[in-house]
């Protein structure tokens, strides 16, 4: 397991891994020598903030598109998480000009679990910027699909929901990942047949968030409490408990992305919230070493920061309030059920009434925070 130390360096914070960081993560001291490292890195700097741009571009649009997303459906569920292939495949759609637009990708399954438990398989997509020129998907790499794993109409609200969750967290902070929501009909290429049609999230790809950000992408285990920002110390452990997500950790890397800004602080963004006790999927369960029995049951799981900072973050949801439970309401409200969004609602004034009791905070946020790993 990789551990991060901490050690002063003049004046500032610098952060070193007991062993060399993968090529993928750069210390802050490297981000400071960034300027000086000649034409290739400057010209690589230019080509990601230029891709950063294109994608933010298909981020933009809040209204879901419907894409069919075409492959061969029986080899894509046959293969084993992130040792399968990457596959033939396309993404097709009706521009703005009538006609049909279609992007030959590729296609890999990923993960674990959902690979062993759904119906479709959670799977990235490798998109050609040459191939996609001039359509929406133009600026997009290697992103997610966050698909259905049930092709019914309870499984679909699971993802609408977490899909609000994004929307959610993005309107808490910049330092969150953009996501789009997609009407995905899923065709199988010989012959065309539809299988099904039903609601899918793409991300923003890891680098480019961290692009996005001007910090530089991490991938070692280990951070602490020490490293972490604290504004967004707070604010990710606040959010998974008004959620009720405890299926995440900074220390192990799970559900979660570190961003390292260049004066040496870490920023957590976290992501995959279908284990939340808000969306209540079916399949999802509580680690046993926990003091919960339920995902419907809140726990806080997030480090310890200056008090000051949890105070903060309490502000900002009071103020975010009427803007969070708008968002069901608008247009990707209305595509939820009725008794889906009134529970929601009633979960997350749960979660008010306990910010809103100063001691009721203390005990079941503050005093609770994680001082190690």
């Amino acid at each position: 397991m990789k551990s991060f130390t901490r050690i002063a360096a003049g004046s500032a914070l610098t952060m070193i891994a007991s062993f060399p960081l993968c090529a993928q993560s750069t210390q802050p001291s490297q981000v400071a020598q960034q300027g000086t490292q000649g034409p290739e890195k400057k010209k690589k700097d230019k080509s990601e903030k230029k891709k950063t741009e294109e994608a933010a571009a298909f981020f933009s649009a809040t209204t879901p598109i419907a894409v069919t997303l075409t492959t061969n459906l029986h080899k894509i569920r046959g293969d084993k998480g992130d040792t399968g292939p990457w596959r033939d495949a396309s993404l097709s759609y009706v521009g703005e000009d009538g006609k049909p637009v279609v992007v030959p990708i590729q296609i890999k399954t990923r993960g674990i679990w959902r690979k062993h438990n759904c119906e479709f398989p959670p799977v990235r997509f490798n998109i050609s910027r040459e191939k996609s020129k001039g359509t929406i998907f133009y600026g997009l790499d290697k992103p997610k699909l966050v698909s259905y794993c049930r092709d019914d109409d309870t499984y679909e609200q699971y993802v609408l929901q977490e899909y609000q969750l994004y929307r959610i967290y993005h309107m808490l902070t910049p330092a969150s990942y953009n996501a789009r929501l997609i009407q995905m009909t899923y065709a199988d290429e010989n012959g065309g047949k539809v299988d099904t049609k039903r609601a899918a999230i793409i991300l923003e790809e890891p680098d480019v968030l961290a692009e996005r950000m001007g910090t530089s992408f991490m991938k070692e285990k280990g951070a602490g409490p020490d490293f972490m920002e604290p504004h967004h110390g707070a604010l990710v452990g606040i959010f998974e408990y008004f959620i009720g997500n405890t299926d995440w950790s900074i220390f192990a890397l799970h559900n979660i992305v570190l961003l390292a800004q260049p004066d040496g602080n870490v920023i957590p963004v976290p992501y995959d919230f279908d284990f939340s006790g808000v969306v209540n999927a079916r399949y999802a369960t509580v680690d046993p070493k926990l003091s919960i029995n339920r995902v419907r049951d809140r726990l806080f799981r997030g480090y310890c920061v200056p008090t000051e900072e949890y105070s903060k973050v309490f502000d900002l949801f009071r103020e975010k309030k009427d803007a969070i439970y708008g968002l069901y309401q608008d247009d990707i409200g209305k595509m939820m059920k009725k008794d889906q969004v009134d529970q929601t609602l009633k979960y997350y004034d749960d979660f008010y009434k306990t910010i809103n009791d100063s001691r009721a905070a203390n005990r079941e946020i503050v005093k609770q925070c994680v001082s190690g790993r």
